[in-house]
């Protein structure tokens, strides 16, 4: 899985206090400006639960330049990208899921040939793009059921996608709003990837047996939250019984005792989340360089304790991507259980501002 109405906060926030919160801290990041030095440094705009240890960390070991944090939910960051246009103030990107960047990337807007010489394992290196243009820093799985195991019995679940449809479980069921929660668009990518049989090449099929399917919950009661703080808080107070959600949010609930009765079920699959992080292409070369400097680090032994010490009850509950490193907390499965599907990015990538546009227009309440 994010600010204070982060996809991944543990904290139950209303929309307009996160909305509040969110603003504020986007104004408190550039306070600081990134240009105050004859090395500038430069602007990290990034959704990670740990993102403010690592900057941290990393400016206190590495004295030459200084990074800026920018702390926001995903849908926010990309859309302030997008408004920058050519005039671009972040320097690095670093939130949830591959199809933002894949599409940062077919845009030019994302420095090529930037992954670190890292030893990757079997996942990392089925995430690592082939231009080099953006860097997975871990991985978590989104679509994850989460439910309320005081309300409903493991057996009363539902086992696949397909019995989600049932208005027996749709009317209990609750998910977040892809043009906020990171997560969640390349959860509504799987669906239509597994349910439309991308396989065969439509992605038009596809993206239409989606629709079928999101538009079956909306009819049959699905509750749309923005984030993960509010869908939770939803299935805490009793609206739902169950959430389509990223895993380390499920995780991190039962871990910090806010939701002791919270559990995790798998269906028939999920869907494959890696964090990602990716340097602007449009910036100087001197801050090019102080970026790739930063997501050296974030993927040395150095940063990587970092990432899974500095959110323990959130975004570190993932599974690494990198050879001799291990998951940071037990309750973490093996990613074998989860049954994970991987999508294409940049299949899905180009699609999601469209497929954003028809969720909130249609799946999301007026």
């Amino acid at each position: 899985m994010q600010t204070h109405l982060h996809t991944k906060s543990p904290l139950r926030l209303g929309l307009a206090g996160a909305v509040a919160a969110a603003t504020i801290a986007s104004l408190v990041a550039f306070t600081v400006p990134a240009h105050a030095s004859s090395n500038p440094g430069f602007v990290l705009y990034s959704a990670q639960g740990y993102d403010h240890a690592a900057v941290t960390a990393f400016n206190a070991t590495n004295p030459g330049f200084t990074v800026t944090l920018n702390d926001n939910s995903t849908g926010p960051l990309l859309e302030q990208i997008q408004a920058e246009g050519n005039n671009p103030k972040w320097g690095v990107l670093w939130v949830d899921g591959a199809t933002a960047f894949a599409q940062l990337d077919n845009e030019g807007k994302l420095l090529k040939h930037s992954v670190p010489k890292v030893s990757f394992n079997s996942l990392g290196k089925a995430n690592v793009p082939t231009d080099g243009s953006y860097t997975p820093t871990g991985l978590t799985v989104t679509g994850a059921l989460c439910y309320n195991s005081a309300a409903v019995k493991a057996s009363q679940l539902p086992s696949t996608w397909a019995q989600l449809e049932q208005s027996k479980y749709a009317s209990v069921l609750g998910m977040n709003d892809p043009s906020q929660s990171g997560p969640t668009f390349p959860l509504i990518a799987g669906v239509m990837d597994q349910s439309g049989k991308y396989q065969s090449g439509s992605t038009s099929k596809a993206v239409a047996d989606g629709h079928s399917f999101f538009s079956t919950l909306a009819k049959g009661g699905l509750l749309v939250s923005s984030t993960n703080g509010p869908t939770l808080g939803a299935m805490e107070q009793g609206s739902i019984n169950m959430a389509l959600v990223q895993s380390s949010a499920c995780y991190g609930d039962e871990l910090n005792g806010s939701f002791p009765a919270i559990r995790v079920k798998y269906l028939n699959y999920s869907i494959a989340l890696p964090s990602a992080i990716g340097i602007d292409a449009k910036q100087p070369a001197i801050v090019r360089g102080d970026a790739q400097k930063f997501v050296d680090w974030v993927m040395s032994p150095a940063g990587q304790k970092v990432m899974q010490t500095g959110d323990p009850e959130g975004d570190s509950l993932f599974w690494p991507v990198l050879n001799n490193e291990k998951p940071a907390n037990k309750v973490i499965p093996a990613l074998s259980t989860t049954n994970a599907i991987t999508i294409n990015p940049y299949i899905w990538g180009p699609l999601e501002s469209s497929v954003n546009t028809w969720f909130d227009k249609t799946v999301v309440p007026a």
